[in-house]
């Protein structure tokens, strides 16, 4: 298998369980680095967020989020619900999950799936594939910023980080179909 979005890594309806056995790795300690991708068209919230840990490294803390998109190839604001600091623990070839989130977003919206992990003495990586996606990084960070700002690099990768979304179930639904205006004439769409 490899990074595929909708499968293993951008936005899925069920948490990949297998080695996403990308065609590289990619270090993400001491940094904070995003997955670009787009929200489903009935998405409305993320509950669950998860990386792939390639390799064993020292105990450390890392955090996970929904960015929204500057437009311009970079992550921008850092939306409400995302987590604060997890362990990491001390095992690779394991995903690392953060459950119980309730990140609102939009449907069919561009959005950045973020990590940020400390600093590791044995340098910390994941799986990506070198071409199919767009990715960011920041050099540095300590926590996933609140505004993103300026990237220490971009490219077009796909990393090994996945965001579980769900319709938010039971809410009301607008109406669709022909309904008749004030002058009698039919008014199509939803209202």
């Amino acid at each position: 298998m490899s990074c595929v979005l909708g499968t293993n890594c951008g936005f899925v309806t069920v948490a990949p369980v297998d080695d996403p056995a990308g065609g590289s790795t990619m270090v993400v300690d001491s940094r904070a680095s995003a997955l670009f991708d787009t929200s489903p068209a009935t998405a409305v919230r993320v509950t669950e967020i998860g990386w792939w840990l390639a390799d064993a490294t020292e105990a450390a803390d890392f955090e996970v989020g929904i960015y929204t998109d500057a437009g311009n190839s970079e992550p921008e604001i850092l939306l409400a619900g995302s987590s604060g600091p997890v362990a990491k623990g001390t095992a690779g070839g394991v995903w690392k999950v953060v459950t119980g989130l309730n990140i609102t977003i939009s449907p069919e919206t561009a959005y950045w799936i973020g990590l940020q992990l400390d600093n590791t003495a044995t340098q910390t990586n994941t799986d990506r594939e070198y071409s199919g996606g767009a990715d960011a990084y920041l050099d540095g960070q300590t926590a996933l910023p609140a505004d993103w700002g300026t990237s220490t690099g971009t490219g077009n990768d796909l990393r090994a980080y996945y965001a579980v979304w769900d319709t938010g179930g039971g809410g009301a639904v607008a109406p669709t179909g022909t309904f008749f205006g004030p002058f009698g004439g039919p008014f199509r769409g939803v209202i």
